[in-house]
């Protein structure tokens, strides 16, 4: 009978030191959660902070772009430094390419940060590219376009690319069915 006794008083000791293994690791666990779940929080307070920076500085930098062009537009011997065209181009082209770039910039930025998706710039670009005068744009800046590679603006510039062959192609006056903007993470 004692050694009977003996043994369930070593059971309990071995099942209450057990639980209170199981209770310290229970809690150590949760306390570990709770410090996963704070970390995970700060972490999405930083990458929201950064992404609004990342924002801010392109909308900082989309204002810098248009001054500077709005500048080369209003003066034709500022607008002058930009003629990188492929073709001689005289200065109401030039003026014109000027606007050209800025409206296409823009879709890009737009794009850039969140306020188009993919298939939305197809769309619009799709619609700005209705211009001849936009057309010729982009013909005649297709090498500054090439030097450009692994970037959202050189997958955007092929895409634009594909659309106006498309576009040319195309035995249909209805210019907003042509094209389908492809696949897209």
């Amino acid at each position: 009978m004692a050694t009977e006794k003996a043994w369930k008083r070593r059971l309990e000791c071995t099942v209450t030191a057990g639980l209170g293994v199981a209770g310290g690791a229970l809690l150590a666990l949760a306390v570990r959660r709770q410090s996963l779940t704070a970390l995970q929080a700060r972490l999405e307070r930083l990458e929201d902070t950064a992404r609004s920076q990342r924002d801010s500085n392109l909308a900082s930098q989309q204002r810098l772009h248009w001054e500077l062009l709005s500048k080369a537009i209003d003066d034709p011997e500022l607008a002058e430094v930009l003629d990188l065209y492929e073709v001689p181009v005289n200065s109401k082209q030039r003026r014109q390419y000027i606007f050209a770039n800025a409206l296409y910039t823009n879709l890009l930025f737009y794009y850039r940060i969140g306020n188009l998706s993919h298939e939305e710039f197809f769309k619009h670009v799709r619609g700005i590219f209705q211009s001849p005068i936009v057309r010729e744009y982009w013909y005649a800046t297709r090498h500054q376009r090439a030097s450009i590679t692994d970037t959202d603006e050189a997958e955007l510039g092929l895409l634009v690319d594909d659309l106006l062959r498309q576009l040319e192609d195309a035995d249909t006056e209805e210019w907003w069915v042509v094209g389908e903007p492809p696949d897209h993470p």
